[in-house]
């Protein structure tokens, strides 16, 4: 008995595997390097530094354990065209900077007990960025009060932000070069 080949069959599955092959899974919107936003604890207090300055921003949002049913969210906003934003302290925020708190945390709420953040901006375009809750906690401490967390980047100062911006990852209001 001779072995046929069923051509169709060949060339339909040859097809089918350089599309597969040849298919980007990176959603068109994600930015080419990861996005990250520098995070401490100072005294109880959580502070945030952008990396780099954000112009215009309207709003910011700060959600705890986003996407679970445990998730709640604080909200700041400003009028337009919006303010400049590098340093904000989060979860204890002042009643006299130019963001007001329009949608505060629940009065009961232990932001400690979070498992991660995740933080965005309303206004310029900006990338959200997330991080673990219990790094920032238990590391804080151990790193210079001008270090802050960069999620997977890891604790860095002024000079390292300017250094590794664009190369390893993006401040969140970097525009992405790819």
């Amino acid at each position: 008995m001779a072995v046929t080949t069923n051509w169709p069959r060949v060339t339909c599955a040859a097809l089918l595997l350089a599309a597969v092959a040849a298919c980007d899974t990176k959603a068109p919107y994600e930015p080419s390097l990861p996005p990250a936003a520098g995070f401490r604890v100072d005294n109880g207090v959580l502070k945030l530094w952008t990396g780099t300055p954000c112009a215009g921003v309207t709003g910011v949002r700060l959600i705890f354990d986003s996407g679970t049913s445990k998730s709640t969210e604080q909200v700041w906003t400003a009028p337009r065209p919006g303010v400049p934003l590098e340093h904000l302290d989060l979860v204890r925020p002042t009643a006299d900077g130019p963001l007001q708190v329009t949608k505060p945390l629940p009065a009961n709420y232990d932001w400690t007990k979070a498992d991660s953040l995740v933080f965005s901006i309303d206004g310029p375009q900006a990338h959200g960025a997330r991080v673990s809750v219990s790094q920032i906690l238990t590391e804080s401490a151990q790193h210079p009060p001008e270090t802050y967390l960069f999620g997977k980047t890891g604790w860095l100062d002024a000079p390292a932000v300017a250094r590794e911006n664009q190369k390893s990852f993006l401040t969140i209001c970097t525009p992405d070069p790819g």
